[in-house]
């Protein structure tokens, strides 16, 4: 950490000690201080300040710095030494980390900075604490705060946390393409790079620290980064594009991975999937022409969705586009937060509410909700196979299939298609499917009638749409999603 000496002085401004911030002098009691990093870390999640910090050698009372004579590195409980025994003891969200300082008046400040508690509260010897005033005491003793920290702990978003910390301006500048982030809001690039900041600051990408410098949050990291790995939270959650000479993945490949943040060059990652996908040669008028097997709005809404719904909690991980022969393949972490069987009319949901926002503001995106809709409305005017939504433990899964006659579509994939042409209907016309706006749906002319009567009949069987009036002639039928 940078700028001790700067943080020391704004810390000793405080009136008091605050529920994240605690001074001493020379105690260094061990069990003390255990319960206090438990009870700081907690505070800070409460405060919603990224950090925590414990100062030996201010006086608790006038904040003058008085020098210390605290040496964590000496320390040993038993043969372990203090700061390895510390990191056991408390549970494993845990993170702090020492350093020794020299105050204005030119004494010896030892500086302990904790992050804030995350996704649950921070235990010492499996028992969580928080500071009441100046006092430490168990959380379950105090079951007020104890209510709050977990809403605050539960509404707490991973886009929102800390990437890099203890940054010059220039060196935030170096780090983030900020041109990226004025181009696409079609805003003039300010001529001093305090204004850059101030914007960056306004967005909440960035961050004054509390030692004056300036920190990243993840958020900031992710859209605007110039390289991803660069942030050691981040290296994973780098867009790839794997193209697969086959129909499955014991086929050849070529893959790609996108360094740059996902809103540094988001027409660029479409354009190198387009260029990835295989085409096809159609006969025109007057000449023939290569087209993408996708339609462009499908991928793009479909790519777009994967980076704003994924779990950026799950480590180990990242969004990541498969081509095939026949079909494409967008995956992101973390399940569904819909029923995908409701994917069309449900009430739109995102993980990463700013995320999105900014990205939608950018038309990175679409609106909120209508992603979907746009996906299977896109594939459907060009007469391909439904896309198909599914949910694992871990991960969110949509597939666009490549062009097919009728007969080469499977019995299970028909009957996906006429539910989502069901959903599309009565969704964004207030309309309902018929024989035949299915058939125009599959690019079949009056002679499949037959045919689409008897997908019909079998969807109804299979609980996925219901005839609006039963009683109706069989020429005058309209149906409904099962639900409606």
């Amino acid at each position: 950490m940078e700028n001790l000496t700067a943080l020391i002085d704004k810390l000793r401004t405080l009136s008091n000690e605050t529920e994240w911030v605690e001074f001493k002098h020379n105690n260094f009691d061990p069990d003390m201080i255990g319960e206090d990093i438990s009870a700081l870390a907690n505070g800070a999640a409460l405060n919603n300040r990224p950090f925590a910090y414990m100062l030996w050698g201010v006086h608790d009372k006038t904040h003058e710095v008085v020098g210390t004579v605290v040496d964590n590195q000496s320390l040993k409980i038993g043969k372990q030494e203090f700061d390895n025994w510390v990191r056991c003891m408390l549970s494993d969200n845990a993170e702090i980390e020492f350093h020794d300082a020299v105050a204005t008046n030119g004494r010896r400040v030892v500086v302990l900075q904790i992050s804030k508690a995350t996704t649950r509260p921070i235990s010492f010897k499996k028992v969580e604490y928080v500071r009441v005033g100046s006092y430490t005491k168990k959380l379950q003793d105090v079951p007020s705060r104890q209510t709050v920290l977990w809403d605050r702990l539960r509404s707490s978003r991973f886009e929102n946390e800390v990437a890099a910390t203890d940054l010059r301006e220039d060196e935030v500048l170096r780090l983030l393409d900020t041109h990226a982030y004025f181009n696409h809001l079609d805003r003039p690039y300010p001529s001093t790079s305090q204004g850059v900041i101030r914007y960056l600051v306004d967005e909440e990408l960035v961050r004054e620290d509390d030692n004056g410098l300036f920190l990243i949050t993840n958020a900031g990291a992710m859209l605007f980064a110039r390289d991803l790995g660069a942030f050691t939270g981040l290296k994973r959650k780098k867009i790839r594009i794997s193209r697969y000479f086959g129909d499955n993945r014991l086929s050849p490949s070529r893959d790609e991975v996108i360094d740059a943040g996902y809103a540094v060059d988001f027409p660029g990652t479409i354009r190198l999937i387009h260029a990835m996908t295989p085409s096809e040669e159609v006969a025109t008028k007057d000449l023939r022409e290569e087209r993408n097997g996708y339609p462009d709005l499908a991928i793009r809404e479909a790519v777009a969705n994967a980076l704003i719904h994924q779990d950026l909690s799950v480590s180990g991980t990242s969004p990541t586009i498969e081509i095939f022969n026949n079909r494409m393949e967008i995956t992101n972490p973390g399940a569904p937060m819909v029923d995908p069987m409701r994917i069309i009319d449900a009430p739109p949901r995102s993980r990463n509410e700013s995320t999105a926002a900014l990205m939608r503001r950018m038309r990175i995106c679409e609106e909120k909700g209508t992603g979907w809709d746009k996906i299977a409305l896109s594939c459907e005017l060009s007469e391909l196979p439904a896309p198909k939504i599914r949910g694992y433990e871990e991960g969110t899964r949509v597939t666009l299939y490549t062009a097919r006659p009728f007969t080469q579509i499977s019995q299970d994939d028909r009957e996906w298609a006429c539910y989502m042409h069901a959903c599309l209907r009565y969704v964004n016309d207030n309309g309902y499917m018929t024989n035949s706006s299915l058939r125009k749906r599959f690019g079949l002319g009056t002679k499949s009638q037959p045919v689409i009567s008897k997908l019909i009949k079998r969807t109804i069987e299979d609980g996925l749409v219901r005839p609006l009036d039963p009683n109706t002639s069989p020429r005058y039928m309209k149906y409904l999603p099962s639900w409606a």
